[in-house]
């Protein structure tokens, strides 16, 4: 059984249901499609949004980083939890579904998915080779969590390569915060980048927690 939904879905308006489905420990997997907005109302910014990020409801720049629904899934200790970019690559992307779908218990796998609304540079025929600079500059994170293996915890992002904020600019939903709010930007996107650089130490520790 697999369920499909957005980050709208699934980090806000339904994340008590998809909760409540993961502690039931029923054997049913949850695939999110995150594109960090609410793409089909709008792109009113919802709690997958990144610090940075103009959305409707946040204009000038969400002010708070993103919640990590992955980290609050794995605190039960028996779900199956992966984020992915198959733009990065679409084996790991891939092993990650086929992980899932054999473990014999929940499973949440949250992907990465850029989407209109992020207005990227060139179009959307462009979306894979975003998710590519997104998971190379440490903006989004590759890690599977698997409670069967004798090693849980699998860190699939190598360290951040450098180009954060030229990943941000390649993109309209944070470049339009420089034309319109220069310094708020520049103090938001210090902080965007920050919270990656704390985020991917996080999971460094987590990897050696449970190795």
């Amino acid at each position: 059984m697999w369920i499909f939904g957005g980050d709208g879905w699934a980090f806000d308006i339904g994340y008590g249901g998809v909760d409540h489905v993961l502690a039931s420990n029923e054997d049913v997997n949850i695939f999110v499609f995150n594109t960090e907005v609410y793409s089909n109302t709008g792109g009113q910014a919802s709690k997958a949004s990144n610090i940075g990020q103009v959305a409707q409801f946040a204009s000038a720049g969400k002010e708070i980083k993103s919640k990590s629904l992955a980290e609050m899934a794995m605190t039960y200790g028996y779900v199956y939890v992966a984020q992915v970019a198959m733009g990065e690559n679409k084996m790991k992307a891939l092993k990650a579904i086929v992980e899932a779908e054999a473990y014999k218990g929940p499973s949440l796998i949250i992907a990465y998915a850029p989407c209109e609304m992020h207005s990227i540079k060139g179009g959307m025929e462009n979306c894979q080779k975003e998710m590519d600079k997104a998971v190379k500059c440490g903006y989004w994170n590759l890690f599977r969590y698997n409670p069967a293996a004798e090693k849980p915890f699998t860190l699939d992002s190598k360290e951040p390569a450098g180009g954060y904020r030229e990943f941000l600019m390649n993109e309209a939903r944070y470049s339009r915060l420089t034309r319109e709010f220069p310094n708020r930007a520049e103090t938001l996107f210090v902080a965007s980048e920050e919270n990656a650089k704390a985020r991917y130490e996080h999971l460094m520790k987590l990897k050696g927690l449970y190795e």
